[in-house]
Order: structure tokens, then sequence, then C-alpha cells
């Protein structure tokens, strides 16, 4: 049986193994839920593991439009070596004796926490006039990238052995941020180089590793009925972060013709927001709206109905 979403379709946080690019997971659930309506939320590099939110169903719309969610992680590092990659999979482009205390690690951390600029690595789906990064490191060709903002809320050495010079980070971040480039910077402030050498995401769009089903085990539901329900989240989840707006039934019936309505006459948590989620007269989620400030209405942003 085909997958049917209900109420808008709906949000699988699955576990992404490691040996998996994001679209492979994508493809694979086609062939299980036998839709091809599906998204993810936030590119996974094949060698690392963990909450990867994929929308299925009308959900699949929501992609485009995902807020600016946190997300969190768990790294492993080695000191002494640096790469092409900036992890563990690439060419070794140096080493480097290692003479690193954990408090002199600490103390160089302490240094990529808060809002820094992040020089994207060559490795990276990055687009410069057209071109992904990645493409051009195939073919030797390094180009020149503009450093970017990015925000490191928290970062923790939870590990550290001086002997190997390995160990373990966690860390929560903006959108955006490379994981593996904080690791090899740390190491450059440190001048032996560092390697990401493992990464596990904790949390992405609202979503943590307790949250997630396997590949595995969505195949065992498809194997039985191919219900699903159990497994799905609501795609209003991702936008709980919003003010609610409340139709009545009449409200609804012109929302949904497209007919804009008067704020003032809606029942609202916020009528000075700028944007809402709209909710019907039977408490389904309907969609996002922005509001018209001169006009005062309520204007349809998405529909996911």
């Amino acid at each position: 049986m085909a997958f049917v979403a209900e109420n808008g379709g709906g949000i699988f946080a699955v576990y992404k193994p490691a040996g998996f690019t994001s679209f492979d997971i994508v493809a694979k659930m086609r062939g299980i839920l036998r839709t091809r309506r599906l998204g993810h939320g936030g590119t996974l590099d094949p060698m690392a593991e963990g909450v990867l939110p994929v929308f299925a169903g009308s959900a699949a719309k929501a992609c485009d439009m995902l807020p600016d969610h946190d997300k969190a992680y768990r790294a492993g590092f080695r000191l002494g070596i640096s790469t092409d990659t900036q992890d563990i999979t690439g060419r070794i482009m140096s080493e480097s004796p290692v003479n690193v205390s954990r408090e002199t690690l600490e103390s160089a951390a302490e240094g990529f926490k808060g809002q820094i600029m992040q020089i994207p690595p060559m490795y990276s789906a990055v687009s410069v006039n057209g071109k992904r990064l990645y493409e051009l490191a195939r073919q030797g060709v390094t180009v020149e990238r503009k450093p970017r903002p990015v925000t490191v809320y928290s970062l923790d050495i939870t590990d550290y052995d001086e002997e190997t010079k390995s160990g373990t980070i966690e860390l929560s971040c903006s959108k955006g941020t490379y994981i593996r480039t904080i690791i090899h910077d740390i190491g450059e402030a440190l001048g032996c180089g560092g390697v990401m050498t493992s990464l596990l995401r904790t949390a992405a769009c609202g979503f943590t590793l307790d949250d997630c089903v396997t590949l595995e085990e969505l195949e065992k539901e498809a194997e039985r009925d191919g219900d699903f329900k159990s497994m799905l989240t609501p795609v209003s989840k991702v936008f709980d972060f919003l003010p609610q707006v409340r139709l009545s039934e009449k409200q609804e019936k012109m929302y949904r013709n497209g007919i804009r309505l008067d704020i003032d006459r809606l029942d609202t948590d916020d009528k000075t927001a700028s944007r809402l989620a709209v909710y019907g007269s039977g408490g389904r989620f309907l969609g996002t709206a922005v509001i018209m400030e001169e006009q005062k209405l309520l204007r349809v942003e998405k529909n996911f109905f």
C-alpha cells in the first residue's frame, strides 16, 4: 500500500546511518513509501549519521521554507593531521607533532564560540559561480571562498586523550555551520592541525535522536500494513514557534478560496506578528500566512491541505 499523507503530510525523523548520502535516504524512502513527494531537512555528509528529518506528502513543500532551527552534534576529532576534506576520509596534506594539553585545547576552543566567520571547505555543496565546490575540488581546483557568519551557541570538549591526541566535542550551532571546519580551524589555532573522525547529528528541525526511526523499522512497517501513523509527525511541528490564528468555519472557507481576511476580526495569538500558523475550524493545520501591515489583511504564504 502506498503512503497516504493525512493532515497535510508529515515528517519522519529518520536515523541516517554512516555511508549514505541524504539523497540516498530519500531515494530509499521513495521505494518504502511508494511516493515521490519527499524532501529532507539539512544535508549530512556520507560519513555522518544521526537525525535527518524527511518530509513526506504535501509536507515536502515545507523544505524550502524551513525556519533556521539550531542543530546539535557530537563529533570525534584527532589532532596532528590535516586533510583536503578536513575529515579522516580525505587525503593527508600534513602531519605535525602534538603537545597539547586538555587545558590548552579547551582554551583554543573558546575562540570558536559565539558568532564567528567561517570559510566553507572546498569539499562542500556551497556554490561558487554556479559550480559546487566539491565538483571543483575533485578536479583539483581550489577557489577563493568568502567567509560566512555562523553562530556556535555551545562547544564543549567532552573527552580528550593526550596520548592519542583524540577526543570528542559536543556543540550546538546555527544552520550552515561546518563541524569539520571548526575542528580544522581549532587545529590550525593550535599549530598542529586537526581532522574530524566521526560525526553524529543529535538534533535538527526540533527533532532529537529519541524521535528517530531507522530504515529497517520503516521497511518492516511497509511489509505489515504501511500505516506509518505512529512514525509520522505533523508538519505543523516545525512551525510551532509561530503564533497561531484560528479560523471559524466561514473564515476557513474564505481562506481556502484565497480571500484575504481582516486580521482584526480573527482569533489570533498576536495581531502584530509578521507570520502566523493558520488553523481551521476543526483544529487542522492549514499552513502559514503573512500579515499585510498597511491593509491589516491575512494573506496565504503556503498551504498544506
